[in-house]
């Protein structure tokens, strides 16, 4: 009986001993851990001079005698407790480490995602306008009603609907001249005397392809950009090499294409930098707008070209001291347009006269006039730098080995979209003017001359591309500037 109350004690003061053993062995890792931190306050539980557990050591004891099984839990529950607030600490502390990491990486600026949208064109624009729309929808250009038996298609809902069903169709135009309004509010700015022409073309064309990302028959140039002068009415861009000048007395006409899937966006405007033109180019552009304004469905072309002729002979323009009056350019036309085909087959005439068909639903049209201060009757003259590949010519043998290929460089790269010599420098194809020249004659391919009035005059070009929706005429390249 001694015996078992001797060893009974023997093993309480072991387990007491091994209990206190555990407590300190707890509470100095845990002083040590916030040293490592640098804590200034301490918890209630921990003494700074003795790193122990402020617990009283007698009140231990006497529990531990009393029921030693009980005790060992609570005293690894006070160990566990101080630890788990312990592993929350740190783990507090690396979850605002990891958050500012994140915001240190979202100011960073090699970080896409930190950069900011982008929300304005640069210059010289470069930015594709898909960029800075998107959501894929362009803006539309300028809507207009029609006109007495007409106005019910404003509000008629099977209109409507065939409105939306050819949303793709108009939005695709839509970036189209997206990109020709922006191309050609740059050019404005920076065309000044003395600049190459080939420099100017260059720019546009730059521009163009940049900001209707480029992309075979997909999307691209229309045709070759227009920039002819004075007495010359159409049809002339520099070949590689022509060294021409713009001069402060000259008149250019810009005339700028830009295709998204054959869809074709034409319009053209006059630059003149001394203002004894200034009623030569308000004379063109109210013909041309006359002409929008009188275009629908159902009217008549012929009508259209008498109230465009109306117009403009109503200006005089003084220059040296002789007044002229302002004529239309009679054998110069406006036009519908197809995918890919440039002109469509319909002729908007700019003189009384003419063609008696109407206007259709859906169709597309140029509508372009020409003024000037010579004759109004244009002709063919000069170097020819505007070529086409005909749409309605089956198969033709070719024997020149030559020729063969820039066709097939022809059909791949512009289909029956226009180009001119400077795009196929840009093809790699060399040496091939006798090949061209085969084509032509061969009528493959068409060659379109400058187009020009006498010698000493000027003449001046406004056009732009409308469609005529089921419900309303929308003028698609219509800008700020004309």
């Amino acid at each position: 009986m001694v015996a078992e109350t001797e060893l009974t004690q023997v093993q309480s003061s072991e387990v007491n001993q091994e209990q206190e053993d555990f407590i300190e062995t707890t509470t100095k890792d845990i002083a040590l851990k916030k040293k490592k931190k640098k804590k200034k306050k301490v918890t209630p539980e921990l003494n700074e001079e003795c790193g122990s557990v402020s617990i009283n050591a007698e009140v231990i004891l006497q529990e531990s005698a009393e029921e030693e099984p009980n005790e060992s839990s609570k005293s690894k529950n006070i160990a566990g407790q101080a630890g788990d607030e312990e592993e929350a600490e740190i783990q507090g502390t690396d979850k605002n480490k990891k958050k500012k990491k994140k915001k240190s990486k979202k100011n960073n600026p090699n970080n896409p995602e930190s950069t900011p949208q982008i929300v304005s064109q640069t210059e010289p624009p470069t930015i594709p306008v898909s960029k800075l729309f998107s959501d894929g929808i362009y803006p539309e250009g300028q809507l207009c009603d029609y006109k007495d038996d007409n106005l019910w298609r404003n509000t008629n809902e099977e209109k409507r609907h065939l409105d939306r069903i050819h949303f793709d169709d108009y939005n695709e135009l839509r970036r189209a001249a997206e990109v020709h309004r922006q191309v050609r509010c740059y050019a404005q700015k920076v065309i000044k005397p003395g600049m190459k022409m080939i420099d100017i073309c260059d720019i546009i064309e730059n521009g163009t392809r940049a900001l209707v990302e480029e992309n075979g028959m997909q999307s691209g140039i229309g045709f070759p950009t227009g920039v002819s002068l004075n007495h010359c009415a159409a049809h002339y861009t520099p070949n590689t090499g022509d060294k021409t000048v713009l001069q402060y007395d000259d008149v250019c006409k810009i005339d700028i294409g830009v295709h998204v899937n054959g869809r074709i966006v034409d319009s053209a405007f006059t630059m003149a930098f001394n203002p004894v033109y200034d009623p030569l180019k308000a004379a063109v552009q109210d013909a041309t707008n006359t002409g929008i304004r009188e275009a629908g469905i159902d009217v008549r072309l012929c009508d259209i070209g008498a109230a465009i002729q109306e117009v403009m002979e109503s200006y005089e323009v003084e220059i040296n001291g002789k007044t002229h009056q302002v004529k239309p350019i009679r054998n110069l036309n406006g036009h519908s347009i197809l995918p890919y085909q440039i002109h469509g087959g319909k002729s908007v005439p700019i003189v009384k006269g003419g063609d008696q068909t109407k206007m259709e639903e859906g169709e597309l049209f140029a509508i372009e006039t020409f003024g000037s201060t010579g004759k109004g009757y244009v002709h063919e003259d000069g170097e020819c730098s505007h070529y086409a590949k005909r749409h309605d010519v089956d198969y033709v043998p070719l024997r020149l080995v030559k020729s063969k290929t820039l066709l097939n460089t022809i059909t791949k790269t512009f289909g029956t979209l226009p180009f001119c010599r400077r795009y196929l420098d840009r093809t790699g194809e060399t040496k091939y003017l006798l090949a061209l020249k085969n084509l032509v004659d061969a009528g493959i391919v068409e060659a379109y001359l400058p187009l020009v009035d006498i010698k000493g005059c000027h003449t001046a070009q406004y056009e732009h591309t409308i469609i005529l929706r089921p419900t309303c005429k929308e003028v698609v390249s219509r800008g700020d500037d004309y």
